[in-house]
Formats: C-alpha cells, sequence, structure tokens
C-alpha cells in the first residue's frame, strides 16, 4: 500500500470528534509514508484531513470535477490537484490512483463513492481493500443494513466480511494490509434456492 484514497464529508458542520477523527486518519497516513487521494476539495472533513497531512509534510493528491473548482472549494495548496469533467471522471481517477480505500463519515457523496468502490470489488475489477472509519458508530446502521441484505441474500456474505471496520486509523490501515479479495463471485446461489 503507498496511496489511500480516503472519501468523507465536505460539510464544515459536522460535529468536532469527526473532524478530530479526520485529522488523526491525515496524521497516520503521512506518519507512514503514504499518500493520500481525496476530493480535492478545501471544506469539511476534507479540507480539514489534506491541511493536516500537509503540515506534517505529507503527500496529497486531490481530485476535483471542474464545476466544483468554479464553485471555490478546490484545495489550492495540495502537492498535486487534478481537475476532472464530472463526478464519474473523478471516482474513476480516484479509484486508478489508490492502493486502498477508506471512508470516514460524510454524507450522500461519501456513500456513493464507497459503494460504487464497493461494487467494483464486488464485480472483481479491483482487488484492493476497503474500510470504514467508524467513528462514534457512524457506520453502525450502514454495517446493520449491510448484514439485513445479507440475511435476505441481496450481498454474499464475503462481500461484507471484505470491509476492513475500525474505529481508529493505525488498526484500520493495518487490517487493511493483509487484505485477502473474496473467492466468491457476485452472483451465487442460495442454498435449495434458484
Amino acid at each position: 500500500m503507498r496511496t489511500v484514497c480516503v472519501y468523507c464529508g465536505s460539510s464544515s458542520r459536522a460535529a468536532e470528534q469527526y473532524f478530530a477523527a479526520a485529522r488523526d486518519a491525515a496524521r497516520v497516513i503521512a506518519e507512514r509514508g503514504l499518500t493520500l487521494v481525496y476530493g480535492g476539495a478545501r471544506v469539511g472533513l476534507m479540507g480539514a484531513m489534506a491541511d493536516e497531512a500537509l503540515r506534517l509534510g505529507g503527500r496529497v493528491v486531490g481530485v476535483i470535477p471542474r464545476a466544483l473548482v468554479e464553485k471555490e472549494v478546490a484545495h489550492t495548496g495540495l502537492t498535486q490537484q487534478h481537475v476532472v469533467e464530472s463526478m464519474h471522471d473523478r471516482k474513476a481517477l480516484m479509484s486508478e490512483l489508490a492502493d486502498a480505500f477508506i471512508a470516514l463519515p460524510g454524507g450522500f457523496g461519501t456513500l456513493d463513492e464507497l459503494f460504487e468502490t464497493l461494487t467494483w470489488a464486488q464485480l472483481k475489477f479491483h482487488s484492493k481493500p476497503v474500510g470504514l472509519l467508524n467513528t462514534a458508530g457512524y457506520f453502525d446502521g450502514l454495517l446493520a443494513f449491510c448484514r439485513r441484505a445479507v440475511e435476505d441474500a441481496f450481498i454474499h456474505p464475503a462481500h461484507v466480511d471484505m470491509i476492513h471496520v475500525a474505529t481508529g486509523p493505525a488498526a484500520l490501515l493495518d487490517a487493511m494490509d493483509g487484505h485477502v479479495p473474496p473467492e466468491t463471485g457476485k452472483w451465487w446461489t442460495r442454498p435449495g434456492g434458484p
């Protein structure tokens, strides 16, 4: 693992505990000599994380759609900033640049990025590890939903198990470093079912 893509919220109204978790994740990434890849914004958890990694001498690469640059939310002090044409281009380039993915608390955009990355892993488009930094139980409901989807046979248990979960960034990166992709494909049948 040399580059870690982090998905997280752009809201500046989130509670301080989430900002602290973003800065802590940035610190661990920078201390390990990993490159941080993220959505390129200067606001919210995204900006706090980038600022902390840069303050510690870390390498930070942003990927931001041109429409968001024009709204003046782009970070201007990054190691490298890629400006792309669409959100689709953003996700594709972040995926290409990253060796691993971590989701911190965030909203629809964070969940969109997380689920697309998980779907690509499920379809074997990549075999990179995916993790959740579960600050203050933020993702507990999401994990409960995933268990329900397994119970109702919409998701194979092995695909939920490929999501690494921890409350601290060091433990999460350690778990992800030993990632073994599931052998199970997306399409499977239940015992005794179609």
